[in-house]
């Protein structure tokens, strides 16, 4: 079942006089339950699709379809919605926020969901505990290791039950044995839990954790095949 469809989707900055193209003509379709993986160098346009296909932008031609839904005819506030029930993001930079718990930290979507403190809490520590961060619940963000900042992002993003997790670059500021942990941590959410992983990167070690890898050249799609284990 198509859970995200681009069909011929463009994205151009107007720069003064000059029209920029970040994305041309882009098609694609990615199923409920697929791990994808999308690569491609720097300036090739993959970091302004995660943001069209995170709906944190729209494109400037062609249409997106999230879960059928028609996500150019979304106003900001109903884009902000599907934001919070549909999409969990994980970031390089981990954007927790500083001297503030990782419960606290977890709890934050479900404050913008008005889910009752209470339940926050107890949902907030099982997703911790889901992690392997049970132990360090009320340790701020300076108090934890770059590996264990991370854990506490994707616990955050899983937190309000988003079918689809988007992750930007997520080990580019972990260490080789953090960068395994975490992605052998992604592919559980995978294959246990049946979450959409959609994961940016730039390594193609860690492309190869997902099913399918897309590589963007200059906006178009170069290739997508499925990964060969």
């Amino acid at each position: 079942m198509a859970l995200i469809e681009l069909k011929n989707l463009c994205k151009s900055y107007q720069v003064g006089e000059m029209k920029l193209d970040i994305l041309k003509h882009i098609s694609l379709t990615i199923n409920d339950g697929e791990f994808v993986a999308i690569m491609g160098p720097s300036g090739s346009g993959k970091s302004t699709m995660m943001n069209i296909l995170g709906c944190l932008d729209k494109p400037s031609s062609g249409k997106y379809f999230l879960d059928g839904i028609d996500v150019g005819k979304l106003d900001s506030d109903e884009l902000a919605s599907i934001r919070n029930q549909k999409i969990g993001f994980v970031f390089q930079g981990f954007n927790l926020l500083s001297r503030t718990s990782a419960l606290e930290n977890v709890e934050l979507p479900m404050v913008y969901a008005k889910v009752p403190a209470e339940e926050r809490k107890e949902r907030a520590a099982k997703a911790l505990k889901s992690v392997g961060l049970g132990s360090r619940m009320d340790h701020q963000p300076n108090q934890l290791s770059g590996g264990q900042q991370q854990r506490v992002a994707i616990a955050r993003a899983v937190v309000n039950e988003a079918p689809i997790i988007f992750a930007d670059e997520p080990t580019g500021n972990l260490d080789t044995k953090m960068s395994v942990e975490i992605m052998e941590l992604f592919t559980k959410l995978n294959r246990e839990l049946g979450r959409t992983i959609i994961l940016v990167t730039h390594e193609e070690d860690i492309a190869r954790y997902s099913d399918r890898i897309i590589k963007i050249v200059d906006g178009q799609i170069h290739s997508d095949a499925k990964v060969e284990k």
